[in-house]
């Protein structure tokens, strides 16, 4: 922006997420003489009103947002209180699970085979294979380097 420019803005916390930054921004403008207009709040920078507006609400946008962040958190910790998990919910049931374990820990299938007989990918099924038991196996596949195709992984 050039001397002269007015940055146009439609809320203070569109343009930072922090006070020092908010303030530091607010600086840098004034000492390029670029003016800033806040639609919503209805601040101007060119007018001294304008300037001790901006102050003090850069100071409420930033309580604001962290209110929101504490609630969020509350909410969160409410819902697990309750036996509410966030995210996904697993692909594979518990005893599917524990079957592709055994299936995969009796060397009966490859993991490409397991991901086929429940119909999803194998990255799905490395995600419930204990991890233990996967690079157990490959350490026992083969004395010096080893490459399971399934996970790509190479051991020396």
């Amino acid at each position: 922006m050039r001397k002269g420019d007015t940055l146009k803005v439609t809320r203070l916390d569109r343009l930072s997420r922090s006070v020092l930054h908010l303030v530091t921004l607010g600086v840098d403008l004034r000492e390029r003489n670029v003016g800033l207009h806040v639609i919503e709040q209805g601040i101007d920078t060119d007018t001294m009103e304008g300037r001790a507006m901006f102050g003090m609400l850069s100071v409420l946008s930033e309580l604001q947002r962290e209110l929101i962040v504490a609630n969020t958190m509350d909410g969160l910790a409410s819902a697990r209180a309750r036996g509410r998990v966030g995210g996904r919910r697993p692909r594979l049931t518990p005893e599917q699970a524990a079957l592709a374990q055994a299936l995969y820990d009796a060397r009966v299938k490859t993991v490409q085979q397991i991901a086929d007989l429940f119909g999803v990918p194998r990255s799905t099924v490395y995600g419930h294979l204990k991890g233990d038991t996967v690079l157990r196996q490959l350490k026992e596949a083969g004395g010096g380097r080893s490459r399971d195709a399934g996970l790509g992984v190479c051991l020396s």
